[in-house]
Formats: structure tokens, C-alpha cells, sequence
């Protein structure tokens, strides 16, 4: 071919939009006009900033499962990169209290992450309580050289503690079960407990409001890549979930995995699919469900299988399915954006 003198060329990378498509996100405001209501702020995947209702203008703030790195593995030249920025810098993190950690996978336990919260809080001078599952306080001990032993607690599933924010306000903070697993190399698989959590208000003025946290899990057991809804439905399940609701229901926000899923016959005894998503929002009798796990990190093999905009997508089509209002009892949210109740 002969170059034309008019028209020039040049070569640009080969664009997958798979990998070009992202949530919409945008700049938090942390929901601080409304001191009085439930706060969920998401920060992509599976990361939220969650501050309680205030009658004082300031509720006690839990940060669940931050990621800001952009590679969920323990090197930055390698492994699921994220593609969705994420909406804000570390330091622009308001003051937290609570660090919450679901389990140690790196995209949830992200060691930059916690330094860089960490430290930013010594800045302050007023370091958060760090909270996470049997087997994984010597994590953050080895971690961070400042944290004293008291700065971490670690517990059991169906363990709770009561945790008093001076001059703040009150939040019992419970472990729950979570169909998961956990590792940080090759030898440590299943070393470390997962959990779920769930979050009580304490001694407000307003009816205290209750949120719940799956972190990562799956519902069931699919044994085959294409089962009927009928087939699926007969499949064992989890039954956590409808413990979890009994004991603790009603939820007035509940945050649910609903990505990462394909392909089903692999991926469905970890991570749960929009069909499994809606069970549990059903199971723990939540009145609001948001969708999280999803836009955020490319990479494993539901990259090969999952586009990324199906997630959301399908958690609707099988939310209106289950007769769950769109918009009122499920929902998404932007990243960035904070959910009121």
C-alpha cells in the first residue's frame, strides 16, 4: 500500500472495550448534608466508607474492605489491574474509626491501602480500631509498626463487640458467616477466617438503623455451566444468610456482591451471581440492596467470560424477576456516590 500525501496514520493500541467500559464515577461529598441519615459512600469493587445517622453532625465511620492500588496482587506490575479510577485520593478519606476487613485477598486487603489510611491518620492524631477475622491480626500487626495490640480485634463468626467512638457516638459491630475462602500465597490457603459483618447503631436518637456487609461470598454450589433457573434453585445453598437474617433482620441497607461470577460452574462456590445477590437480599430480609463487587478490577478468568456492564444489568433483570422494586429495594449506585437511608 502507498502512503497517501494527504492523509497521515498513526498506530494506536489495540482497544478492548471490554476493558474500556466502566462504572460511572465521580467526586463524594460523603452524604454531609444529610448528618442524619444511614451513609454507605462506594469507593469501587468492594470498598465503602459507611458513617452512621448523627444527631450531632459527625456519625462514626467504618471503612469496609479498602482498595486503592491499582493492582489487586502483591505486585503493581501484575495481576488484575483496575480499570475505574478510583474517586478520590487516600488523604481525602475523611477521619475513619473503624477499619472493617471481610478477608485477606488482595482485592480486599490491600497492605498499601491500610499504610496509607494508617499514616494518614497518625497525621491526625487519631488512629481507627481495625477490625477483622480469626487469623489475621498478625497480618496487621507485622504490618504496621506503630499498631499496638489493642488497635486490632479480631473475632469469630457470631462474635460481636460493642465499639464506643468518644464524643462520636456507639456501633456494635458484628461477625458473620460468609461462603468464601482465604490466602495471601500459595501456602497459606484457608490459614485465615472470611467473614461477612454486620453494623448496629447504638443509642441514637432515631430508631438505630442496621446495615450488612457480605463482603465477598457465594450462595450456592452450581455444578454445571448452564443449569435451568429451576435446576439452580434445587442446588444446595448457604445457609448463613437466612441465620443472619433471623437473628438480625430487618436490614435497612444491605451491600452484596453481584460480579465476578463466570463462568458459573467455577466461579459459583465464591462469588455470588445477581440471582444469588437477590436470595440473600430476600434471606436477610434486607430493605435495601445495593450491588458492589463489579466495575472496579479486571482480571482472573471471569475477565474471559463476564462483560463488564453485565453485572448490573443482570441484577435488575433478576430483581424485577423476584418481584424486588428497582430502585426503591435494589439498586446500584455510582462509584463515588453516597447511598442515604
Amino acid at each position: 500500500m502507498t502512503a497517501r500525501p494527504d492523509i497521515t496514520t498513526t498506530k494506536l493500541d489495540t482497544l478492548n472495550p471490554k476493558e474500556q467500559e466502566t462504572a460511572a464515577h465521580h467526586k463524594p461529598d460523603w452524604g454531609a448534608s444529610s448528618p442524619s441519615k444511614l451513609k454507605a459512600t462506594w469507593l469501587g469493587h468492594a470498598s465503602f466508607l459507611v458513617e452512621t445517622s448523627s444527631a450531632n453532625g459527625r456519625g462514626v465511620r467504618i471503612l469496609f474492605d479498602p482498595v486503592f492500588s491499582e493492582r489487586t496482587s502483591p505486585v503493581q506490575w501484575f495481576g488484575p489491574k483496575r480499570y475505574s479510577p478510583t474517586p478520590c485520593k487516600v488523604d481525602e478519606l475523611p477521619e475513619v474509626d473503624i477499619i472493617a476487613i471481610s478477608h485477606n485477598h488482595y482485592d480486599h486487603l490491600d497492605s498499601w491501602t491500610i499504610k496509607e489510611v494508617w499514616k494518614a491518620s497518625e497525621a491526625r492524631d487519631r488512629t481507627p480500631l481495625i477490625a477483622c477475622a480469626l487469623g489475621n491480626k498478625a497480618f496487621f500487626i507485622n504490618l504496621l509498626p506503630s499498631l499496638a495490640q489493642e488497635d486490632v480485634i479480631e473475632l469469630d463468626w457470631w462474635d460481636r463487640v460493642q465499639v464506643s467512638v468518644k464524643d462520636i457516638g456507639d456501633v456494635e459491630l458484628t461477625c458473620t458467616p460468609a461462603q468464601h475462602t482465604s490466602a495471601r500465597s500459595f501456602n497459606d490457603k484457608d490459614h485465615a477466617l472470611w467473614c461477612s459483618w454486620t453494623l448496629r447503631e447504638l443509642n441514637t436518637p432515631e430508631t438505630p438503623k442496621t446495615l450488612f456487609f457480605a463482603g465477598d461470598t457465594g450462595y450456592r454450589h452450581v455444578n454445571q455451566p448452564k443449569p435451568t433457573a429451576e435446576e439452580e434453585d434445587s442446588m444446595s445453598h448457604c445457609p448463613a444468610f437466612k441465620a443472619i437474617g433471623n437473628i438480625y433482620a430487618p436490614f435497612d441497607l444491605a451491600l452484596l456482591p453481584i460480579g465476578l461470577y463466570s463462568p458459573r460452574d467455577f466461579m459459583s462456590s465464591v462469588h455470588c451471581a445477581p440471582e444469588d445477590s437477590v436470595c440473600i437480599h430476600e434471606d436477610i430480609k434486607s430493605k435495601k440492596s445495593i450491588g458492589m463487587h463489579y466495575g472496579t478490577v479486571r482480571g482472573g478468568i471471569s475477565a474471559l467470560y463476564e462483560d463488564v456492564l453485565e453485572p448490573p444489568l443482570r441484577w435488575r433483570e433478576k430483581c424485577e424477576a423476584k418481584g424486588v422494586k428497582w430502585g426503591e429495594e435494589a439498586g446500584v449506585c455510582d462509584i463515588g456516590e453516597t447511598v442515604l437511608v
